[in-house]
C-alpha cells in the first residue's frame, strides 16, 4: 500500500466518517451486539466507543490494513472488553463455524472486493440464529440519483481506495447466505446525494 493509502486516505476517512451524523448511526447500529463479537472493516476503530458498556465480551476485530496505528491503539486500550486485531481479508476467515454470536459490519461492504465471499464467511462463522448488525452506503433507490452513482463509480474507485458508490445492498446480503431480518434505508444528514443512501439492518444465516 503507498503512503496515500496508509496515510492520506484514512484521514479523510476518519473525517468523513468520524461527524456526529454517523457516530448516531453507529450507536444505532451497535446497540444490540452482544457475546462475541465478529467486526470486519475495522478500519481507525471509530465504531469502538459505541459499542454497549456492558454485553460484549471479546470482539474480534478484522481488516487487512493497518490505518493510523497509534490512535487504534489508543481506541482499543480504552475499549471495557478485550479486543482481539487481526490483520486478514474478510473472503477467508481463520475462525471455526459458528463460533459468534454478533457479526458487525459499517460502511464496509462498499470496499470488499468480494463481498459475497465476505459474507459467506460470515454466515459460516456466526452461530446458527445469531445476527450481523450492518450499516452501509450504497446504490440509491432514486434513479437519477443511481445514474450519477454509476457515472461517478470509477472515480470513487482511484481515491477511496476501492470504496464503490453503488453496491446494491440489500441484494449483496442474501446472496452471501443471509436472511434479511430488518431493512431501513434512509439519506444521511449533511451527505451529498450520491454518498447519502444509507441501509441499515440485520440479517441472520440462512440454513445450512
Amino acid at each position: 500500500m503507498g503512503w496515500y493509502a496508509t496515510t492520506v486516505f484514512p484521514r479523510m476517512m476518519e473525517w468523513a466518517l468520524g461527524t456526529e451524523a454517523c457516530s448516531r448511526e453507529r450507536r444505532r447500529t451497535l446497540a444490540a451486539a452482544c457475546g462475541d463479537v465478529l467486526e470486519i472493516g475495522f478500519g481507525t476503530g471509530l465504531n469502538l466507543p459505541h459499542y454497549p458498556s456492558t454485553g460484549v465480551t471479546r470482539l474480534t476485530i478484522v481488516d487487512p490494513a493497518e490505518l493510523l496505528p497509534t490512535r487504534v491503539r489508543a481506541r482499543i486500550a480504552a475499549a471495557p472488553f478485550p479486543v482481539e486485531h487481526a490483520r486478514l481479508t474478510a473472503e477467508r476467515l481463520p475462525f471455526d463455524d459458528a463460533r459468534f454470536d454478533t457479526a458487525v459490519s459499517t460502511w464496509t461492504l462498499c470496499s470488499i472486493p468480494d463481498p459475497v465471499a465476505a459474507l459467506r464467511e460470515i454466515r459460516r462463522v456466526l452461530k446458527p440464529g445469531a445476527t450481523l448488525h450492518f450499516l452501509e452506503h450504497g446504490l440509491s433507490d432514486r434513479p437519477v440519483v443511481a445514474t450519477l452513482q454509476h457515472l461517478w463509480n470509477p472515480i470513487q474507485k482511484l481515491i477511496a481506495c476501492g470504496c464503490n458508490v453503488n453496491r446494491p445492498i440489500d441484494e449483496i446480503i442474501p446472496a452471501g447466505g443471509l436472511a434479511v431480518t430488518r431493512l431501513e434505508r434512509f439519506d444521511l444528514e449533511g451527505e451529498l446525494p450520491i454518498f447519502s443512501a444509507m441501509y441499515r439492518g440485520t440479517a441472520t444465516p440462512t440454513q445450512r
